[in-house]
């Protein structure tokens, strides 16, 4: 038992003795904690195109369960669920670190706009919880959204507790954005990089829908080091979530696109159009995505930002590419990750688009001189994340640290004649946070946090 005059000291000691780097994971060298089971796991709801009307749930069990079945009812207050429909999911098979998995789809279809439903996953002779998910509404209701930047290291150690909090500022929240790089991955044990995500996400991957873009870490290379060195697509990505599939024909697994109650919703894959040299494909899709867009609000989610607060990080292909698009068409949001710091900013004294980057993850880099003169307000050694209060005339974006005090925030606001102005919301931030530390406990200047 520790003393009090011990424990005195203890408290009294510097930050920096326990600056030691914490391991990505907390699983123990040699350990198959996230091995798959007859029981289901790593259950995530997704939207359809028209998540009023569907969603699809991905989720995993051992190799014992084929083609299992999802069950879905309206809720209701008894513990007697009537009314049950089944719907028979699809099957793949994965090969990790943690032995074979089978990974299922479901997609559900013919529901009734803002309505509670009660849904379950079948594995062998067990089934999941019953959970509750309400459909979106019509575009005249209002829409509460959650965005997180990356999460992808120490996810059960930092992340989970970002999500929670999330959760208690926002529990009416009907979806949420990930901006990519979810995991590391490339150690040899992204499988439990990914069991630790789903153990951090918990209960809001299963009751919100989870709208995800792909990270550079959501790939791998292939032929490292070699001059036949290429970026591939990670296995986990395409059997972990339940994506809509009407994405650009040169990224059909990776882009996306959807409407949630007055807002249309573009996923791209900014890895794809930096490294495989699909930016102008995706840029054509993209345009069509938005010509198209009867919604009164747009917003864009990718990983790669379109203006770095990273020091030497020139995103050129998106800027020549995807950037001319956004700004055709006015998109009033566009919500990117990747760079591990915050930046806002926009297009001179354009009310849109908001270009905005974050990070709700433990990695923490530096900003760039560049980003601190063009950005405001910006921030280092912090982790975030975002909620977006929409209406047909209003759309209220806040930046919340993870102790839910507020860092940033601006409303967009609809006119009559469909014009758009930005007005800051200045009261409640707290004052700009840089990093107070010259080196990471692994001796790097040029972060802040590993």
């Amino acid at each position: 038992m520790i003393g009090t005059f011990t424990l005195g000291l203890l408290l009294a000691l510097p930050s920096q003795v326990f600056a030691a780097a914490e391991p990505n994971t907390q699983v123990v060298a040699g350990s198959r904690h996230y091995a798959a089971t007859p029981v289901p796991d790593r259950i995530v709801a997704s939207p359809a195109a028209d998540p009023s009307r569907g969603f699809a749930v991905a989720w995993r069990t051992d190799g014992s369960v084929q083609a299992p079945l999802l069950e879905i009812a309206l809720a209701g207050d008894s513990p007697a669920v009537e009314g049950i429909r089944q719907i028979r999911a699809t099957t793949r098979a994965l090969q990790t670190e943690n032995g074979s998995s089978h990974h299922h789809r479901a997609d559900v279809e013919g529901l009734q706009p803002d309505t509670l439903y009660v849904y379950r996953v079948q594995g062998n002779g067990s089934w999941s919880a019953w959970n509750q998910l309400r459909t979106l509404a019509s575009a005249e209701q209002p829409l509460t959204l959650l965005y997180f930047g990356d999460t992808q290291n120490k996810n059960v150690s930092h992340v989970s507790r970002v999500v929670r909090a999330a959760q208690k500022v926002a529990p009416e929240a009907r979806m949420s954005l990930f901006a990519g790089d979810l995991v590391s991955g490339g150690d040899n044990m992204d499988d439990s990089e990914w069991g630790e995500w789903f153990a951090a996400a918990g209960w809001l991957a299963q009751e919100t829908l989870v709208a995800p873009a792909i990270g550079n870490h959501e790939y791998f290379e292939e032929f490292e080091d070699t001059p036949q060195e290429r970026r591939v697509l990670g296995r986990h990505w395409p059997v972990t979530f339940a994506l809509p599939g009407n994405g650009a024909s040169a990224a059909p697994q990776t882009s996306y696109w959807f409407d949630a109650q007055g807002v249309r919703v573009a996923v791209l894959d900014g890895t794809s159009a930096l490294d495989l040299g699909t930016a102008k494909a995706q840029a054509q899709w993209l345009d069509k995505v938005l010509a198209a867009n009867p919604q009164p609000w747009t917003v864009v989610l990718l990983h790669q930002p379109f203006y770095s607060p990273r020091e030497g990080r020139e995103n050129t292909a998106l800027r020549d590419e995807l950037l001319p698009v956004v700004r055709r068409h006015k998109v009033d949001l566009v919500l990117q990750g990747h760079d591990h710091t915050y930046g806002r900013r926009g297009e001179g004294q354009a009310a849109t688009p908001q270009y905005v980057v974050t990070v709700a993850g433990p990695k923490q880099y530096r900003l760039s001189d560049e980003a601190r003169k063009t950005m405001a307000p910006v921030a280092e050694d912090t982790q975030l994340f975002q909620v977006l209060r929409i209406d047909p005339q209003h759309l209220r974006y806040e930046a919340r640290t993870v102790t839910g005090r507020l860092y940033d925030a601006f409303e967009l606001r609809r006119d009559a004649s469909g014009g758009k102005q930005r007005v800051e919301l200045t009261d409640g931030r707290i004052t700009p946070r840089d990093c107070p530390r010259a080196q990471t406990a692994k001796g790097r200047a040029d972060r802040c946090w590993e």
